[in-house]
């Protein structure tokens, strides 16, 4: 006979959870296994993962899914392990093998030499099996299927890479890059410049502006604090909206001011211009998004609607 699981009661919840994504999980189903445990209304992440990922994955709760668009365009930051002389149809540990081919001697000088043109602002072909769309689905749907695929070339822009070790056909990067970058299109590239074909072993997500030090929560350890401590502890562990905010220019308006704001009014200025600008009380409440137009006022963008913010920090 099936037990029947109790239905969960899902909860108007406000707040971004800077989850530690386990490997071997997708983003969707870490960030809906997330929901459940917080049993939050509505929920949403700020760029995927690949499942052999681990590491930063930004979740927003409620009104902070407002932010989650603008947050998918923040840089990051990885750690990737490289396996070089072969490569795999999905650029990393998990796809299939396709060739090998022997490497080369190389020493520090050489690798950091082969790395040095993956820096700056490149065109890069994304890997076949990615969520970029194509007639509306997937690439990795296709590739599934065995359809022949063009993956798109896009632009992207890598800020740095750090050499951080290497011995035999194995090396480690670190890598700082702006959105749409791929890490598995990048050590697939770099082994074809090295004429030996690589593919990526594993890869962390360490940051995502704004959250240059996360305090990240692992999903064992979220599980362990709702059956040990209850939801209080749960939400302690949320940031608030405003945390989002801090990558924005601020602005802040008395309460009569913050009134007509959030009634969608615009606002005599004259400020900065400033698109997007984060916008608060005086008192530290954020309001929501806005944007300074060309004669100085404020235009609201995004609303928050007025609620209590779990968590801590601001």
């Amino acid at each position: 006979m099936t037990m029947n699981r109790p239905k969960i009661r899902f909860r108007p919840l406000d707040g971004i959870l800077l989850l530690d994504k386990p490997a071997g999980m997708s983003s969707n189903a870490a960030l809906q296994a997330a929901r459940r445990l917080f049993r939050a209304e509505k929920g949403g992440h700020t760029g995927s993962l690949d499942p052999l990922a681990t590491g930063l994955l930004p979740l927003c709760f409620g009104e902070a899914t407002k932010l989650a668009g603008l947050l998918l365009g923040s840089d990051k930051a990885y750690e990737a392990g490289i396996v070089l002389g072969a490569t795999t149809d999905t650029d990393d540990a998990d796809g299939q093998p396709l060739r090998r081919r022997p490497v080369p001697a190389l020493d520090r000088a050489g690798l950091e030499a082969a790395l040095a043109p993956f820096t700056g602002v490149l065109q890069q072909r994304a890997p076949v099996y990615s969520a970029l769309k194509q007639g509306g689905e997937p690439l990795y749907a296709r590739a599934r299927r065995g359809e022949a695929i063009e993956a798109p070339v896009r632009q992207v822009e890598v800020r740095a890479i750090e050499l951080l070790d290497f011995a035999g056909d194995r090396l480690r990067i670190r890598v700082t890059c702006g959105t749409g970058t791929y890490i598995r299109s990048l050590a697939r590239d770099l082994g074809e410049a090295l004429g030996c074909g690589a593919h990526i072993a594993s890869l962390r997500r360490l940051w995502v502006d704004p959250f240059r030090e996360p305090r990240m929560h692992t999903l064992e350890e979220l599980e362990a604090l709702a059956e040990g401590a209850g939801e209080a502890a749960l939400d302690a562990c949320l940031l608030p909206l405003s945390a989002g905010l801090a990558g924005f220019p601020r602005i802040e308006r008395d309460e009569a001011e913050a009134a007509r704001f959030s009634l969608g009014q615009r606002l005599r200025g004259p400020w900065p211009a400033a698109e997007p600008a984060g916008v608060f009380t005086r008192g530290g409440r954020p309001l929501g998004l806005g944007s300074v137009e060309a004669d100085g006022r404020l235009s609201p963008q995004r609303l928050f609607r007025p609620a209590l913010e779990p968590g801590c920090g601001g």
